[in-house]
């Protein structure tokens, strides 16, 4: 908002990131052996501390990434709600066993993998960190992790809250830096696996090096998500929901609705929508009357406004314009209003790039196949949703489309982390995703232990040299 410089941490040399993984390589040989209870008690007293510290997460949140201060508290929360989960990290850690033949047992346990390492985007300083270390921790292994270099304060507040409900020396380490940090991450052979939240091509990057050097890894990267309209929906939340979800934290969000397709007559209703958007209040983030903050740099800002230029030039009509907004008191804002962009085609820029804005492009269809087909016809598939009051239309959408987190009336389908996050296509790079159970098996690895007790002494004349069948 205000362009000044607010904190500073250090970029990390070489010899601190060797450090950090020794570290963490020491620190692993016992805290792999720490009881399940110990550790989930650790994670129980850390959910509390969130709690207890929320608000002042949330204003580091304000002024290092610029959202609003509800939404940064929503921010926190939602990862909070990751770290509550672990509450039940026993039945997640649970292995299975067999009596497979006489006297003789096949089980299988879960083991964590070693020192693992965590990549932040800056759009969540809060709550992907949240999705990362605590789920790494709980199942036994320790973590590099690196926060972006926008707004790395909240990761740290949080880092500081799990050493004090626990966490042992050197079990979490932050470090801090750009491209030379994560490839020092990718590359180092201690770190096994790897999980990023971020751009497409830093993701896909980020996989192809990891994956190349034998690691695990998880990408989530870029979106488009699109919510279909339908005539039958019901016209006020459906405006609403897509105001909320396609201008809240300033579009800066990898599950931002940041395309809409009206179906049919629903497309009498962009004018509504367009009103609704301007009644949205663009500003300081501590000022509670402000509904959208200001974008995260210059950078992104001017990106943003070159996209919407270029509808402009393709054919789309600008029908909402938010480029250069007045913001008494900061002149020197990353400031973007609502903007809607109306009649856009999938071969536009601004339909086929992330804009990562405060922008809404409307698509139109006759039919919702049409709209679902538009939908799947995109690249990327992190989330979707339908607005509808029809049952049958609202099936026909959820086994037809592609994306992997589908909402039902439902703008920001983010699940909660007894589910997992599960978006697909160009939107992901790995074969196993974030919290959850999907989380848990990401950051372990099975062990299957075959043993034979006899009750008696056993009789036999010879060795045998055939394939044990167990029988």
């Amino acid at each position: 908002a205000t362009q000044e410089v607010v904190s500073l941490v250090p970029q990390a040399t070489q010899k601190e990131l060797d450090e950090a993984v020794l570290s963490a390589q020491h620190a692993f040989k016992t805290w792999k052996k720490t009881s399940i209870l110990s550790r989930q008690g650790v994670m129980l007293r850390f959910q509390h501390l969130i709690h207890e510290h929320l608000d002042t997460i949330a204003k580091n949140i304000v002024t290092e990434q610029g959202k609003v201060m509800n939404d940064a508290r929503g921010d926190v929360t939602r990862g909070l709600q990751v770290v509550e989960n672990l509450g039940g990290l026993p039945d997640y850690m649970l292995g299975t066993r067999l009596e497979v033949s006489r006297d003789m047992d096949t089980y299988t346990i879960r083991e964590p993998l070693g020192v693992v390492g965590g990549i932040c985007p800056f759009n969540f300083p809060a709550m992907i960190p949240l999705w990362m270390f605590p789920v790494a921790l709980a199942t036994g292994n320790t973590m590099v992790l690196k926060p972006s270099e926008k707004d790395p304060g909240a990761a740290l507040m949080l880092a500081e809250l799990a050493i004090e409900a626990g966490i042992p020396k050197g079990a979490l380490n932050i470090v801090h830096g750009t491209k030379p940090t994560v490839e020092f991450m990718v590359n180092d052979p201690a770190i096994k696996a790897i999980s990023f939240v971020g751009g497409d091509a830093a993701g896909k990057a980020i996989y192809t090096g990891a994956t190349a050097n034998g690691k695990r890894a998880q990408c989530n990267t870029g979106a488009k998500n699109h919510g279909i309209i339908l005539p039958d929906a019901n016209k006020d939340h459906a405006i609403n929901a897509l105001v909320g979800a396609a201008f809240g934290a300033a579009g800066q969000r990898c599950m931002a609705l940041s395309t809409a397709v009206f179906v049919g007559e629903s497309a009498e209703w962009i004018d509504e929508l367009v009103e609704k958007a301007k009644l949205l209040k663009v500003g300081s983030g501590f000022n509670p009357d402000v509904d959208v903050g200001p974008m995260i740099s210059i950078d992104a800002l001017k990106r943003a406004e070159s996209l919407v230029e270029s509808a402009k030039t393709e054919g789309a009509n600008i029908i909402l314009d938010g480029r250069n907004p007045t913001v008494e008191g900061f002149p020197n804002g990353n400031f973007l209003a609502p903007t809607i962009i109306d009649n856009v085609t999938p071969n536009m820029q601004c339909y086929q790039q992330e804009i990562f804005g405060p922008v809404l492009i409307i698509l139109r269809a006759n039919t919702l196949q049409e709209a679902i087909d538009i939908v799947n016809s995109n690249m990327y598939g992190n989330g979707s949703a339908i607005f509808t009051q029809s049952g049958a239309n609202a099936r026909l959408f959820q086994e037809n489309i592609e994306s992997g987190n589908v909402g039902i009336n439902v703008p920001i389908p983010v699940p909660l982390p007894m589910f997992s996050f599960t978006g697909n296509k160009a939107s992901f790079f790995g074969d196993t995703n974030f919290y959850g159970r999907s989380g848990i098996n990401f950051y372990t690895q099975l062990k299957t232990i075959t043993s034979l007790w006899r009750h008696e002494d056993v009789q036999s004349s010879k060795p045998s040299v055939n394939m044990p069948t167990m029988k």
